[in-house]
């Protein structure tokens, strides 16, 4: 597949200049056809099995893959077609939402930080601790209920929540927990016809909601909070990819790009059997035959 490249296209480590503008929503590189690009999807998918069997029986790392972005930007299309061929056994998929009584009595880690995939496993966070810097930073009024002592909450809350979460994510990193994040980009015009369609196609009126649309009233706030975020916590070991979002087929072809690149650098390998395991596995297949 001819999407090695791919990977690394659209990702950001450690650039403090970090502007989204440059970034092109619509943009497609150098695949113009769908067809194509959906061949190399499914090759992708194929590879990425493989990997993860082999991720699941060599039982050390784990890869968590975080998705960030604006309602209608893609993220459950992504996770339904592009990790379509893992086994269920050893992925699992966590939604965050507005934080429960509960959850609000501990630090703002603390209710991701109990859904993390153990070892030989791949976790999903659609949205995450990241919302923390996102709609809590658009919604300051969010803040005030969050019962974090007053005395704590100052003009640098949001740089110091930007240090906890590279801490965190550097503490992941040195445990085995290999972490990937996408920020899916998607354009204003194009968030405005898919919102559109969820209007007006029977079969999507079920994803409408009147909170998306007052949520829109702050697009441009969202930008500048995303791209203050990325700015902040891209780093080597745990980088952002600012993945264009205007083409599902597109965007799903890159980030299948970046898990199967991100599998494969960790060099899995199924477990080797010593002689003693030999033997047992020889004296098993001798009993069975006897049979």
């Amino acid at each position: 597949m001819k999407t090695a490249k791919l990977a690394n296209t659209f990702r950001v480590d450690s650039d403090k200049h970090f502007r989204l503008k440059d970034f092109n929503p619509a943009d497609t590189g150098h695949w113009h056809s769908k067809e194509h690009a959906e061949e190399a999807l499914q090759q992708g998918i194929v590879r990425m099995a493989e990997l993860q069997d082999k991720l699941y029986a060599q039982d050390r790392w784990a890869l968590l893959m975080i998705f960030q972005a604006m309602d209608a930007a893609g993220k459950d299309g992504i996770i339904k077609h592009v990790m379509s061929g893992v086994n269920p056994q050893g992925c699992q998929v966590y939604s965050f939402k507005a934080p429960s009584d509960l959850e609000l009595q501990h630090d703002f880690l603390w209710r991701t930080t109990r859904d993390l995939p153990e070892r030989g496993h791949i976790g999903i966070f659609n949205r995450s601790y990241y919302e923390e810097v996102l709609v809590v930073r658009v919604h300051s009024g969010i803040l005030k209920s969050q019962k974090t002592p007053p005395s704590l909450v100052s003009k640098k809350i949001w740089d110091e929540r930007f240090e906890d979460i590279r801490g965190f994510e550097r503490h992941m990193a040195r445990s085995g927990t290999v972490i990937r994040k996408f920020f899916l980009n998607v354009s204003k015009k194009e968030h405005k016809q898919r919102f559109l369609a969820r209007l007006e196609e029977p079969e999507k009126n079920w994803k409408f909601s009147a909170s998306d649309i007052q949520e829109r009233q702050y697009w441009d706030d969202y930008q500048k909070a995303y791209e203050d975020m990325i700015r902040n916590t891209a780093t080597k070991h745990s980088p952002w990819y600012v993945v264009p979002a205007d083409n599902k087929w597109f965007t799903r072809l890159v980030v299948s790009c970046v898990i199967v690149d991100t599998l494969e650098s960790l060099d899995l390998s199924y477990p080797k059997v010593d002689d003693a395991k030999r033997r047992e596995l020889a004296a098993a297949k001798k009993l069975l035959l006897k049979k």
